[in-house]
């Protein structure tokens, strides 16, 4: 069993707070990246439809031999199959790529606002939830003003938001937001992908104080906030390396000190124009 420790969503269902992410792992690499995650203890998956490693990350819970009860697969809709009835065949098509009978979370991956399809959406997420085929359902890249809408507009908050975040973007006015409301934070590229964090003075050096890796001291960062986080990796060492996080705690002012470092940089893209 993993020790990692769990974040209970708004519906009660439970999420590991640290989970393994494969964004950008080919479908042929995702199969071992996967196996040797589950192998090292991560319990929670996280895929995508555009990752278009569904079905290597399928064929790694299939041969893992760990009890599906015990797993937590959460997989996004991609932004071209929005809209009601596309949202219902994406999600079978993305059960039959994974050989799944249900998954835990499923995603709005972008809310896409020049389309204006993602109220639809969700409300198919809703039916999907009500119909038993997701244990709860969420949204990743929203601002507030995208969650107010599925406020005002549908019936269920969703569980969770999943955002790029880390300390060049920590998210400070989204995070208290998704708070308030219920919703738990993810945090996707955590480790600010293709940015310079790793490289980061300050995180260097809280890497010699505590005998870690930049790695290893951005993650604990991440869990002291209460983030939800999925490190990704193809690399069996560093995949170790990213879940070895729970034998330390950072002081609260080496935390207030990695969240100053914000400098409001993403790496990724902007979700009030992204895909629109």
């Amino acid at each position: 069993m993993s020790s990692v420790p769990s974040v209970t969503l708004n519906n009660s269902v439970e999420i590991p707070q640290l989970g393994f992410g494969v964004w950008q792992v080919p479908d042929d690499e995702a199969t071992s990246a996967v196996q040797t995650a589950i192998e090292s203890g991560y319990r929670s998956i996280d895929t995508a439809a555009i990752y278009r490693n569904e079905e290597g990350t399928g064929r790694a819970i299939a041969a893992s031999g760990v009890p599906r009860h015990e797993l937590f697969i959460t997989t996004k809709l991609w932004n071209s199959e929005q809209g009601y009835d596309t949202t219902l065949a994406a999600f079978d098509e993305s059960l039959r790529k994974l050989g799944l009978d249900y998954v835990d979370l499923y995603l709005i991956h972008w809310p896409t606002p020049g389309q204006d399809k993602y109220v639809d959406t969700w409300r198919a997420f809703e039916k999907l939830y009500a119909d038993g085929r997701i244990r709860a359902i969420g949204v990743s890249n929203f601002h507030a003003h995208h969650l107010k809408r599925l406020f005002d507009e549908t019936e269920t908050v969703p569980v969770l938001n999943q955002i790029e975040l880390h300390p060049y973007l920590a998210q400070g006015p989204l995070r208290e937001f998704n708070a308030q409301n219920g919703i738990a934070t993810e945090a996707w590229s955590p480790l600010a992908q293709g940015g310079d964090v790793l490289t980061d003075p300050a995180v260097v050096a809280l890497g010699g104080k505590y005998g870690k890796t930049p790695a290893q001291v951005i993650i604990r960062w991440h869990l002291q906030l209460g983030n939800v986080v999925i490190p990704k990796s193809v690399t069996p060492t560093r995949i170790r390396e990213n879940i070895d996080v729970f034998d330390f705690e950072l002081s609260a002012d080496d935390v207030a000190a990695i969240t100053a470092l914000d400098k409001g940089q993403r790496t990724g893209g902007d979700p009030d124009v992204f895909g629109a």
